[in-house]
């Protein structure tokens, strides 16, 4: 079976990172914008880091500008965004797409293992990002494309994609499928 382990990716200085280095950890990948609806939930991932990094759990940034342009300026300027609004600690790499022939392998790689999960129909965005993803195209929801921003997906710790997660998905659900995974 496949794993994230395969993988490398460049940290925000442009230094190969082989995702080896979190082996026997819980990760949640993550790509994100700064200039994002779902942006303040940078809050909620850091919230999230600092109660369960000790017990094994590390969340990986990687900021994308395919969706409405929301991630502009440097990696760099995305990082001093990122540390001064929202004091976030956890790792952020260089900026990627996700999508696309040009899209990073490891996503690639994770939109095979888990393809789209579905809008939490009670998010208040939902309805929004339904409507305009289906005026551009019908059918993505038969798609394993990454639709939006702040798209998550959990790592257990051999490596092995277990859930992906929507933006508008509830923090809550994902804390507890991470507190099993630390177990």
């Amino acid at each position: 079976m496949r794993t994230v382990y395969e993988f490398s990716v460049k940290d925000r200085k442009g230094k190969d990172v082989s995702l080896k280095e979190y082996a026997n950890e819980v990760l949640l990948i993550v790509n994100t914008a700064t200039k994002c609806g779902f942006t303040p939930q940078y809050d909620e991932l850091e919230a999230l880091y600092k109660k369960y990094h000790s017990q094994g759990f590390e969340i990986l940034d990687f900021p994308c500008n395919q969706f409405g342009q929301q991630a502009p300026g440097t990696d760099e300027s995305i990082h001093e965004f990122c540390k001064l609004n929202f004091g976030t600690d956890f790792p952020r790499f260089k900026k990627v797409k996700v999508n696309g022939e040009d899209a990073d392998p490891l996503f690639k790689f994770l939109q095979e293992q888990k393809g789209f999960a579905g809008w939490d129909p009670e998010h208040e965005l939902s309805a929004l990002l339904d409507d305009m993803l289906s005026k551009a195209d019908p059918d993505y929801k038969q798609k394993p494309d990454i639709k939006w921003n702040f798209t998550k997906f959990l790592i257990n710790k051999k490596g092995q994609v277990i859930a992906r997660f929507e933006p508008t998905e509830k923090m809550e659900h994902i804390e507890k499928q991470i507190e099993e995974l630390l177990k």
